[in-house]
This record gives C-alpha cells, structure tokens and sequence, in this order.
C-alpha cells in the first residue's frame, strides 16, 4: 500500500507523501486521463482509511464519507460552489469547516477540505468507492449481485449470505433484485468471477432450498 496524502492538519501532525504527486509518478498516468484519476482516488481512500483507522471507527468513517458524497451529488448549488473557478479554495474550504464542524471529527472535515483545496471534488464518489473496496479487502469481504424469481424473506437473506460465504471462502454480502422472469429461480455474480461445477453443484442446492421455502410462504 502507498503512503497517506499530506494534509494540512494545523495542530495535527500531517501525512506524509501526496496523493497527487504519486500519481504524477505512476507511468502511464497523464493529467486528466482516466488511470491518473484512479490512481489519485485510490491514494486520497488509503489516506481516508489510515485517519479512520487511528480514529479506530472504519466503518463510522466510511459512513460519514458516503453522506458527505450524497449530499455533494444531491444539491446543485453545492456542487456549483466547490467546482467553480471564480470561489477561491481558501474560500470553499472555509465554508466547509463552518458547515461540518459541528456535525463530524475535525480530522474527518480537514480530509474533506483538503480534497476541495486541491480541486478534487469531483472525485469524491470514486474516492469513496475506492475506501469501500479497500475496507472489504481488509475485512475479507466481497459482494455478491444476486437475482431471485421471488422476492426473499429476511431469514432468506441470511441463508443466502451464510450458504455463499461458504461456497466463495469469504464474507458475502448479497445485492438481491428480484426478476420472475429468470430461468432457475437463482443467477449470482460475484464480480467477474466464473463459477466451476463445484460450486455450481452448491448453488443448485441454495436454489433448492430457496424455492421451498417460497413455496411454503
């Protein structure tokens, strides 16, 4: 894992190393470019976790990022008045520190600020979406797409999740939409991965029991 981005924390000790530069570094990545974008959101998101995790509130963390990225994408003028040139940073970063400061942990609101002060605002959800990808890599947990012909109880749910923990090796957490129209009753993805005749054979058994169980209700 790379170094955290340098932040500047006042009367907190910063960060090494920044985010921007390294990717300046990565080959390959030009200004704008889509890997360039990847590799700063990626580097921002190891940041984010290390100050979570020396707050010791990862998940709080993550949390309080998506609701920071919702409420981004959710009102216009906000978003007008982080992206626009003629606000200057100082300005923008001041008006964030006035409205988070009562709501989230100071070094929690530094991090959004120094996002802001360096004009990667648009790069919140993927910065975000980088810190959960990196948080379930840790925790050994991956996410499962699964679409059911019925729509599933809460106890469904959890068998659904126990039976797939145990056919991938890791902890699942299942994305269920529903679609009558499926042949099977059962269609799960995980990723790109491809499933051998093993698993295969379990699944078969998971729809089984699934079936029965709607079959009952």
């Amino acid at each position: 894992m790379t170094g955290p981005v340098a932040m500047p924390l006042g009367g907190v000790a910063p960060l090494p190393a920044g985010a921007d530069e390294r990717a300046a570094q990565t080959p390959g990545a030009q200004l704008g470019s889509s890997s360039r974008a990847e590799t700063v959101s990626r580097n921002y998101a190891e940041t984010l976790l290390a100050l979570a995790r020396r707050a010791g509130d990862v998940a709080g963390w993550g949390r309080m990022a998506q609701e920071v990225a919702d409420a981004l994408y959710a009102d216009p003028r906000l978003r007008l008045f982080l992206e626009s040139p003629r606000v200057t940073a100082e300005h923008k970063t001041e008006a964030l520190g006035r409205a988070f400061q009562d709501r989230y942990p100071r070094l929690f609101v530094r991090f959004f600020q120094t996002i802001v002060s360096k004009g990667r605002q648009r790069l919140l959800g993927e910065i975000v979406a980088e810190y959960q990808a990196l948080v379930d890599e840790a925790e050994g947990r991956v996410h499962a797409q699964v679409t059911l012909a019925a729509a599933p109880s809460e106890a469904d749910r959890a068998a659904l999740a126990a039976s797939l923990s145990r056919v991938l090796g890791k902890r699942v957490t299942p994305h269920v939409r529903v679609d009558p129209a499926i042949l099977g009753g059962v269609v799960v993805r995980v990723g790109d991965t491809v499933m051998d005749g093993s698993v295969r054979k379990r699944l078969a058994t998971l729809r089984r029991a699934l079936m029965r169980r709607a079959a009952a209700r």
